[in-house]
């Protein structure tokens, strides 16, 4: 009798270590801390009256926003974070590096959305302020991953394509550059897109959910060697965090979608582009990461765009930058550019996997 209890005790242990039956259950832990917790928040800023302050020089349609509760990327942050310390393993140094390195850098969102509330206005920290906040942090994280790396493979920039890997041997400083510019890109470029309810956060869930393919592929010997992807040591456990990301995106896509009842705030939109930059950057698919990120690369480029015809010309390229903004003025409603936004999201993060 005890001979059977203890072989049913060994598949039940064996079951709990699962890494499927971990990654659903971040996923479920996640959503359901977001869930329970985000109508309490909404309470508690209407109760304070704490809530997100619209620019003047948006979009007229923007202004029935001006009393939306803000920072919720508060309980996106701590719903990730009380998933993964529960459900992964918290000796694979990815899993330690990204949560240590995520809850420094999204202070600097969190700071930035205080001075908003604070003082009642659109400016919180100025761009050079926050660009140089976020410069310091960036820099001391790739020293500290250098260290603790793969130094052959740190140098190695990849560029999977079908089934061939293209490989370039970087100089260690051209590649240093590569990925600042990667994670302070892509991570303001998350918080300029989110500029319209939900447009954010269901491309944030697509590229999370193909970072976690990438994971498991580049942790997995037997799959690497068949997608042709660089086999790197414990990457699989990154699916948890990846997973934890789309839980807690889903509860809060419960209340951010059109009409939003909240907004995650810079300490979300930042945090969430730092994270999935980070773990691109740690399974050396930063080509195929870009390639996800084309909304916001899209948008960035747009505000680049608008700013540079500005000075030259004094003349707008676009009605109105980031890009989704332009076409609210061209007349698309709110709903439908989120849609086509999520749509167009969706197609390339399948195009990417169809690449390899």
């Amino acid at each position: 009798m005890l001979i059977i209890i203890f072989k049913y005790l060994k598949y039940l242990n064996y079951f709990f270590i699962s890494l499927k039956f971990r990654s659903i259950m971040t996923l479920l832990t996640s959503f359901f801390i977001t869930f329970y917790l985000i109508p309490f928040f909404i309470c508690f800023f209407n109760k304070n009256k704490i809530s997100q302050t619209i620019r003047i020089n948006g979009p007229i349609t923007h202004f029935k926003k001006n009393n939306t509760p803000t920072m919720g990327g508060v309980i996106l942050l701590l719903s990730i974070f009380l998933s993964v310390i529960f459900w992964s393993n918290l000796s694979n140094k990815y899993i330690f590096y990204i949560i240590i390195s995520t809850i420094f850098y999204s202070f600097i969102g969190f700071i930035d959305d205080y001075y908003k509330i604070i003082f009642n206005n659109t400016k919180g920290l100025t761009p050079y302020k926050k660009i140089f906040l976020q410069s310091i942090i960036i820099i001391i994280i790739i020293f500290i991953y250098y260290n603790n790396s793969e130094k052959l493979y740190f140098k190695q920039l990849i560029i999977p394509f079908f089934n061939k890997i293209i490989k370039f041997h970087l100089n260690n400083i051209i590649y240093f550059i590569i990925i600042y510019l990667i994670i302070i890109g892509i991570s303001n470029s998350v918080n300029l897109t989110d500029g319209l309810d939900g447009l954010v956060i269901m491309p944030i869930i697509f590229i999370s959910l193909g970072l976690a393919i990438l994971s498991y592929f580049s942790g997995d010997i037997y799959y690497s060697k068949c997608f042709n992807i660089l086999y790197i040591k414990n990457t699989k456990e990154l699916i948890i965090i990846c997973f934890s990301i789309i839980g807690s995106g889903l509860g809060f896509l419960w209340f951010n979608t059109y009409p939003a009842k909240i907004f995650m705030g810079d300490v979300g939109s930042l945090s969430l582009g730092f994270i999935i930059s980070i773990i691109s950057i740690i399974i050396k698919q930063e080509f195929l990461f870009l390639i996800m990120c084309g909304i916001f690369i899209l948008e960035s480029v747009s505000v680049i765009i608008q700013v540079i015809k500005f000075k030259y010309n004094k003349k707008r390229f676009f009605l109105m930058a980031p890009l989704h903004h332009h076409y609210e003025l061209k007349g698309l409603k709110e709903p439908c550019i989120i849609v086509r936004f999520w749509i167009i999201s969706l197609i390339l993060v399948l195009f990417t996997l169809i690449i390899i």
